[in-house]
């Protein structure tokens, strides 16, 4: 391996903001053209050098086969450290990784053949075994609909809905913002649907993308700092039961049975949804099986908070908000099928006016028009806000069954004690 060839410098000294976002544009487009991971080229490096006075731009692009969002999280602390020492004249220490990628890999052979595993076959085929409304007017064709056929849009909500939506929705419901962010999608889904004439039902199936690196508590594997691509992608069935879109504004109540089973839904799931992919193409006495049912249309991926520095900070390692024109460069080989006819990424993104939520939503340009994409994105974003509301307005909200470790009971049962017990206040 030649680091050498790896990096490359450009001069950008006296470049206004929006030389300096082209710059980074066009050469973020070569350099990307350049990777090729059958020659083991996997990673690009490029200085853009402001001057001796100006803060300049690093711009690294690595392969997805070898880096994810949480290696990032690795990746540059480690060459900040790194960069630190060399320019102290010191040697570069860093800390030890537990688990090599490669022995990840093998052990994820090892656990898809695992009798328990394959016993959680049942369980997502249940989740596949009905027939997922179809929400585009014609069906996606892997070999039509590519990742270069896809049309994107990007928006934001504001900080102050954001802010609610991370800290004071998931105390209210004791629950996770991963949670929180699939209600409000299956209740835009549903009403989505309905508006179209595409049918009242109240399940949504969508494909929920995690980071993958869960591990059963009975192994010692330690990833906490193991660069790669972990994911995991598992389908779920979420059913919000009997929930209007008038409710969703006017009862906190129904928001809350809402989440409520949303919440209950994905703590069922084994092992997280890590163990679908095993089964799915790992294990042969089970992935035939789970590759007859059709697939699910949505796909989801919450990719975390990232922050983004000042433009007047004194950080020498922040995330740039220059950053943003390399959205325009996509993702994924145009000629790969577009993995779901919608799809949404969303990431959290720490600024100085505080954390703003970025909705990213792809899908095939054959099937669904832009328009009715936004209707659905503005949905969801509605969607959002009354679950924001409805945390600010200090409702007290019920246990659900997940919050009780010790006795086993479904949602409905611990409905009925709840209501008794108020009869006896």
């Amino acid at each position: 391996m030649d680091a050498a060839g790896c990096v490359g410098r450009v001069d950008v000294a006296g470049a206004g903001p929006g030389e300096l976002r082209a710059a980074i544009g066009r050469h973020a487009e070569r350099v990307v053209g350049e990777l090729s991971p059958s020659d083991g080229e996997t990673l690009r490096a490029v200085w853009f050098d402001a001057g001796p006075d100006t803060p300049g731009r690093l711009l690294l692009v690595a392969h997805h086969l070898v880096v994810d969002g949480v290696s990032w999280r690795i990746l540059v602390p480690d060459l900040a450290a790194a960069w630190q020492a060399a320019a102290s004249g010191a040697e570069p220490a860093l800390e030890p990784v537990g688990t090599p990628w490669r022995r990840w890999a093998q052990w994820l052979g090892e656990l898809s053949a695992q009798p328990a595993r394959a016993a959680q076959a049942a369980w997502w085929a249940d989740q596949l075994r009905d027939e997922d409304t179809q929400v585009t007017a014609a069906r996606r064709d892997p070999a039509v609909d590519t990742m270069g056929t896809q049309s994107a849009l990007a928006v934001t909500l504001p900080e102050d809905v954001t802010e609610r939506l991370l800290t004071a929705v998931p105390a209210a419901a004791r629950c996770g913002v991963e949670d929180v962010f699939l209600t409000a999608f299956a209740l835009a889904v549903a009403d989505w649907r309905r508006r179209r004439g595409l049918g009242a039902g109240t399940a949504v199936l969508v494909d929920v993308e995690r980071h993958g690196r869960q591990i059963p508590p009975d192994h010692d594997l330690d990833v906490s700092r193991t660069v790669g691509w972990f994911t995991s992608l598992a389908p779920v069935r979420l059913d919000l039961g009997p929930v209007s879109w008038g409710q969703v504004f006017n009862s906190p109540g129904a928001l809350h049975k809402a989440l409520s089973r949303v919440k209950e839904t994905l703590r069922e799931m084994p092992d997280e949804g890590v163990g679908y992919g095993l089964l799915r193409h790992l294990n042969p006495r089970t992935r035939d099986e789970l590759a007859a049912y059709q697939q699910p249309q949505f796909g989801f991926n919450y990719l975390g908070r990232t922050a983004v520095a000042d433009a007047s900070a004194d950080d020498d390692w922040s995330m740039s908000a220059d950053g943003e024109v390399l959205r325009e460069l996509g993702g994924g080989d145009p000629q790969m099928p577009a993995p779901h006819a919608v799809s949404l990424n969303v990431v959290v993104e720490d600024g100085p006016a505080g954390p703003r939520l970025i909705a990213n939503w792809t899908w095939p340009r054959r099937l669904l028009e832009p328009d009715e994409l936004q209707r659905l994105a503005d949905g969801w974003f509605h969607a959002l806000t009354a679950l924001a509301d409805h945390a600010a307005e200090e409702q007290p909200t019920g246990l659900t069954p997940s919050d009780l470790s010790l006795i086993d009971l479904e949602l409905d049962d611990l409905g009925v004690l709840e209501t008794e017990w108020r009869k006896t206040q």
